[in-house]
């Protein structure tokens, strides 16, 4: 027993577990992964609603497993390459094999090609992003901008025609003829360079936050109320942004180059002696 006391304080240290909260981010990017892939089980079964909800409840968990790590002060390579996985399977692979099931095996071959071409730039799009993390030079990202559509969004918006086919019925919405290019479409916006907005750009003033907070609130309610057209409305409003965010990020650049410019200008003023 005299020798069991005698261990060392540091050994005792470093037989103790990992601390809760470097696994609780963990975690949760593990259940959105998880969430996202149960999306295909369900379409797999004609569970269309159930589909998209899981994949959407897969963005949330996304959207708040890196937040919860910042907080807890809990960031890690691990984490961060779990997250890049968890985002390619759920909001690349899922939703592409869920529009596949949905409409695009109507056209076969030029419909896998269609789905296919999501799932692959939605996994560029990530390898992309980390290949950046240790770049310095980012004009995008030291702008407040993002480079291209973000994933989670990239499938929530090429569900836009689902939400329509649910809020409607009407089986134009459907058709794989008019999926098939939108999902290339949004395929090709989540690897584009376009500047696209962000949230560190969403600074409302003092006195319109009641009004933010108001708006917050009455979405929410409308998603309860009338989810489908609630969400077909905020892509057609996401949408409507993507020219406002061009063309505010082509006047920051402009802006920034014309400072180099002035600056050799300045220096070969003469310099006067008083």
């Amino acid at each position: 027993m005299a020798a069991e006391d005698e261990v060392p304080l540091a050994n005792r240290k470093g037989n103790r577990g990992l601390a809760m909260r470097a696994v609780v981010p963990n975690a949760i990017t593990a259940a959105a992964m998880c969430s996202g892939l149960t999306g295909i089980r369900f379409a797999m079964a004609g569970m269309w609603r159930e589909a998209v909800i899981a994949v959407i409840l897969a963005g949330v968990l996304d959207g708040i497993d890196g937040r919860i790590a910042r907080l807890l002060r809990a960031q890690s390579r691990f984490g961060a390459e779990l997250d890049s996985l968890a985002d390619s399977l759920s909001f690349g692979t899922a939703p592409a094999l869920i529009l596949f099931l949905w409409s695009l095996n109507d056209l076969t071959r030029l419909g896998w090609f269609a789905a296919l071409a999501f799932a692959v730039c939605g996994a560029l799009r990530l390898a992309r992003f980390n290949a950046q993390i240790d770049v310095k030079e980012q004009p995008h990202k030291s702008a407040g901008f993002l480079t291209g559509v973000p994933a989670p969004v990239g499938a929530g918006l090429a569900f836009l025609p689902v939400y329509l086919w649910l809020a409607t019925g009407e089986p134009i919405f459907r058709d794989s003829l008019l999926v098939a290019p939108w999902t290339a479409l949004i395929a090709f916006l989540m690897i584009s360079n376009v500047a696209t907005l962000s949230w560190t750009l969403m600074r409302p003033r003092r006195d319109v936050r009641l009004g933010v907070i108001l708006v917050v609130g009455m979405v929410f309610a409308a998603l309860l109320l009338e989810p489908w057209w609630t969400l077909v409305a905020i892509c057609l409003g996401y949408l409507a942004l993507l020219p406002y965010a061009w063309t505010r990020y082509a006047r920051i650049k402009r802006q920034r180059a014309a400072v180099p410019a002035l600056a050799p200008a300045t220096a070969e003023r003469p310099t006067v002696l008083l």
